[in-house]
C-alpha cells in the first residue's frame, strides 16, 4: 500500500474519497479477496474513512452486499459504467482488471485539466492497453484513453511472486496539472459520449443489461 502513497506525493491533493469498480465475486474468487484486502489497506494507508468509499459490481451477491457493509463500506445503488464526476475532490479510483470501456467512460466524465487532475486510478495499465491495441482501435473505440496518454503519470505496482495472477498489469496512473495543460486546446473540444457503437469486445456491462 505504501508503493501507492509514494507516487501520490507529487499530487496537488491526496485522495479524500475512493470509489471501486468490479472488484467482483470476492466469495468464491480468491484473487478478488486480495483485492478487497488490498483495498482495505490502501484506504487505511491513505486515511481515507471506509464510509468514503463506494463500490459496485454487478456480480455481488447479497451476502457480499451484507459484507461490505458490515466493513463500513458503501454501495453504490446502480450501475454507472464507470460515468463519475470527481465533483471538485480529489478521488481514487480503484478498478483492477476492469475493461477498458469503464476507464475511457471514466475519464470523459471527468473530461478537463482540472478534473482529472483529482483523479487518481488503480488499475490496468494505459501503456499496456497502448501497447495491445491497434491505433486506429484505440483512438475509435477508446478515444479519450488515446488522448490522455501524453498528459498522464504511471507507476506500475510492485510485483510479488504470490499475486502475480492478481494485480498483474496493474499501475497508478494520475494527471499532473501541467501536463494535461501542454496538451493541444483542440484535445478538450471533442467531449462526445462514448457510444461503442463499432466495439467488437466490448468488456463492460451495460446499465440496461444489468436492470
Amino acid at each position: 500500500a505504501r508503493a501507492v502513497r509514494a507516487p501520490l506525493a507529487g499530487a496537488a491533493e491526496p485522495p479524500a474519497r475512493c470509489v471501486c469498480y468490479g472488484l467482483g465475486r470476492f466469495g468464491r474468487c480468491p484473487a478478488a479477496r486480495y483485492q478487497l484486502a488490498f483495498l482495505l489497506l490502501l484506504l487505511d494507508e491513505l486515511r481515507v474513512p471506509p464510509a468514503r468509499c463506494a463500490l459496485f459490481d454487478p456480480a455481488f451477491s447479497a451476502r457480499e452486499a451484507a459484507a461490505l457493509r458490515a466493513l463500513g463500506l458503501c454501495l453504490l445503488p446502480e450501475n454507472e459504467e464507470g460515468k463519475r464526476g470527481v465533483e471538485g475532490a480529489a478521488t481514487l479510483f480503484y478498478m483492477v482488471h476492469c475493461g477498458k470501456a469503464l476507464y475511457n467512460n471514466l475519464l470523459w466524465s471527468n473530461w478537463s485539466p482540472a478534473a482529472l487532475s483529482k483523479l487518481v486510478i488503480i488499475g490496468n495499465s494505459f501503456r499496456g492497453i497502448e501497447e495491445r491495441l491497434l491505433s486506429r482501435i484505440l483512438e475509435r473505440d477508446y478515444s479519450y484513453i488515446a488522448k490522455v496518454l501524453k498528459g498522464v503519470e504511471e507507476v506500475a505496482l510492485p510485483s510479488h511472486p504470490r499475486y502475480l495472477d492478481t494485480f498483474n498489469d496493474t499501475s497508478v496512473h494520475w494527471f499532473p496539472l501541467d501536463k494535461l495543460q501542454e496538451l493541444s486546446p483542440e484535445v478538450w473540444d471533442f467531449v462526445e459520449e462514448p457510444m461503442y457503437q463499432d466495439c467488437e469486445d466490448l468488456e463492460i456491462i451495460r446499465k440496461e443489461e444489468g436492470a
